[in-house]
Parts: C-alpha cells; sequence; structure tokens
C-alpha cells in the first residue's frame, strides 16, 4: 500500500521546485498533488472555469469556482512540470482556509468533496491519506496562512529516497507548530475566518526574510 508523504512550503516556487525533482526521481506526476492558497488571488482562473455550489459546514450553500479545466498554461501557473499540467487544474473553497488552487490526486479529492457536500475540507482529506492528526492539523493550518503543500503517494521502499527530495525547502512542522501555539493557537479551525490578502502576505513575508 502506498504511503503518502506531505510537506508545507512556505512559497509556491519551493514546492515547484521539488515537484520537477520528483518528476526528475522518476515518480509519476499522477502520484502526486499540489495545493496552494490563492486568497490573494496570485492565480486568475480563465473563462472556462466552471461555477459550483460548495456546502461548508455550519453553513449554508455557498456559491465557489470548481474550476475543472485542462492546459499547459494552467499547470505552469501552480508550478506543475508538463505532464502533471495534463491533470484536471481544482479551484475551491474551504472550510477556514478560503479560496486554493490545486492539481494532482488530493486537489481532485477536495474538489470531489466540495460538489458533494462532504464536510471535512483538507482536515478531513489528509486524514483520509493516512496523515497524523497532529500533522494534519499544522499543514492545514499553514496552508491557511498562505502555505503550499505538496503531497506525493510512494511505495513503502521509496519513502528512504522521496523523502529528501521533499525536504528541501521544507517547513519543519514541530517548529511551526510551536510557532502557531506561541500565539495561541491550539488547532486548525474550519470555521475560522480565512486570512485576506493582506494577512497571507505578511505572513509569507514573515518565513521568507
Amino acid at each position: 500500500m502506498p504511503i503518502t508523504i506531505c510537506r508545507l512550503y512556505d512559497s509556491y516556487a519551493d514546492a515547484r521546485r521539488v515537484i520537477i525533482a520528483l518528476e526528475v526521481a522518476g515518480l509519476s506526476p499522477s502520484e502526486t498533488s499540489v495545493i496552494s492558497n490563492n486568497s490573494d488571488t496570485w492565480y486568475e482562473p480563465t473563462e472556462s472555469t466552471k461555477i459550483v455550489p460548495l456546502r461548508t459546514q455550519g453553513t449554508r450553500s455557498k456559491t465557489a469556482r470548481d474550476g475543472k479545466f485542462e492546459g499547459a498554461a494552467v499547470g505552469a501557473a501552480i508550478g506543475a512540470t508538463a505532464a502533471t499540467a495534463a491533470s484536471l487544474v481544482t479551484m475551491v473553497a474551504l472550510p477556514g482556509i478560503g479560496a486554493v488552487v490545486g492539481v494532482g490526486w488530493l486537489a481532485a479529492m477536495l474538489g470531489s468533496m466540495a460538489i458533494g457536500g462532504v464536510t471535512g475540507g483538507l482536515l478531513g482529506a489528509l486524514s483520509n491519506a493516512g496523515i497524523s492528526e497532529e500533522d494534519a492539523h499544522v499543514l492545514a493550518e499553514g496552508v491557511r496562512r498562505g502555505g503550499t503543500l505538496v503531497a506525493a503517494r510512494v511505495p513503502p521502499a521509496e519513502v528512504p529516497r522521496i523523502e529528501p527530495i521533499m525536504n528541501k525547502s521544507a517547513v519543519k512542522l514541530q517548529e511551526r507548530c510551536e510557532l502557531y501555539r506561541r500565539s495561541g493557537w491550539q488547532a486548525f479551525d474550519p470555521n475560522a475566518v480565512p486570512y485576506t490578502a493582506d494577512q497571507v502576505r505578511n505572513e509569507r513575508a514573515l518565513h521568507t526574510q
């Protein structure tokens, strides 16, 4: 059974380099996924973006972009390689996080959950992928604050080879968790108000100085 490896990056540029390195290492693009905060609208959808209903826990139905469309330009925009660009791109508003743009299997899972009115959002998707509850909370909070998540499904024997690639420029989750907790954070809250564009930019700048 494949093992899911997830890493958080403070910029989608760092995530892009990792995705390229994974492909060079021989990992199939179908086994990688990228989820990036889009609250500052760094990625703009095309006219082909569809509008679909999104249901969030504890709220009435909202309107959100589903974003199932193809093209090399779209893949390049979120930092995917040419092969991954053929994948469907997903745009959706997630509970507690807001707008995200993604590509790959995890992004498709989020899109399906939103369309089907399934609650859980990113936290639920990460848990379903086998990520520990503690790590899932920090990863989801990291995306909420402007980060980019890269997830890879690999055979157990490949983990020692793939992990070092994904560790490059990755956030150290334990340190980031401690940083969040010093500010009073306890856990990811799907009912929290998403960060504004300015808050996302400030958070990214804080960690890239």
